[in-house]
C-alpha cells in the first residue's frame, strides 16, 4: 500500500545518514527471500515482470546502467546510486552509498527475488519498490499493464519527451516524466503525490 511505499523511503532516508559515516567499514549483510509482487499505492499492486520483453524492445542483448538517485520527501533529500544490470536470464538491482558501500543487491530470476542487504538498512526497508519503480520506467506499457492490478499505466501528452501516468479510478497515483525519448538515456522524474515522494534518477555514464 502507499504508507508502506512511504515507509520504505523513510527508512532509507534515516539509515543512508548513518551509512555515509560507516562508509569506510566492512557491514554484515543477510540474505532474505523477497515477495516478487509489491503494493505501489493503495489500489495499485505490480508484480514483477521478466526482462526478454524489455530487452527485445530496447534492441540490446544485456543493459548495465549506473545511476545517482534522489529522493526527497518533504524538505528531506537524499541520494543513492545504483547499478541496473539486465540480460535475457535475470534483472539485478545494487544500490550504494555515494562512497561506493553496497547497500543492497536485488536478483531477480523472473520467478523468484532474492535480496542481500546491509544489516545497517534494518528489516524494515524492502528495495524491491525501487526495483518495481525501475520496471514501471523502463518496461514498455504494455508489460507494465499485464502485471498490474487495480491500476493502469498510460501516455500522456505534456511538454516533456515522454511523460507516463499510473492511473486508478480516483486518476493519477504515480507521475513518470523523461527528457528524452529513449528512457535509457532520459533524466526520469517520478512523483507520488499522495505520499510527498519525488525520485529523480539520473543515468550516469
Amino acid at each position: 500500500m502507499l504508507n508502506l511505499f512511504e515507509h520504505c523511503i523513510n527508512v532509507l532516508s534515516r539509515r543512508v545518514v548513518a551509512l555515509f559515516l560507516l562508509s569506510l567499514l566492512t557491514a554484515c549483510s543477510q540474505q532474505i527471500a523477497r515477495q516478487t509482487c509489491v503494493p505501489l499505492t493503495g489500489e495499485a499492486q505490480y508484480c514483477l515482470s521478466p526482462t526478454s520483453t524489455v530487452l527485445t524492445d530496447a534492441q540490446h542483448q544485456d543493459i548495465n546502467l549506473t545511476q545517482m538517485v534522489n529522493f526527497t520527501r518533504g524538505q528531506d533529500s537524499h541520494e543513492l546510486l545504483t547499478q541496473l544490470e539486465l540480460n535475457p536470464q535475470r534483472m539485478t538491482l545494487v544500490g550504494l552509498a555515494p562512497f561506493g558501500q553496497a547497500l543492497f543487491t536485488l536478483v531477480y530470476d523472473g520467478q523468484t527475488l532474492q535480496s542481500e542487504q546491509s544489516l545497517l538498512l534494518g528489516g524494515q526497508f524492502k528495495a524491491e519498490y525501487l526495483m518495481a519503480i525501475m520496471q514501471l520506467i523502463y518496461w514498455p506499457t504494455e508489460q507494465v499493464n499485464q502485471q498490474l492490478s487495480g491500476g493502469k499505466l498510460i501516455a500522456k501528452t505534456c511538454n516533456m519527451a515522454l511523460c507516463k501516468q499510473l492511473v486508478d479510478d480516483n486518476g493519477a497515483l504515480i507521475t513518470l516524466t523523461y527528457n528524452n525519448i529513449d528512457p535509457w538515456l532520459a533524466q526520469v522524474n517520478i512523483d507520488i503525490d499522495a505520499a510527498d515522494i519525488h525520485l529523480q534518477i539520473n543515468p550516469i555514464e
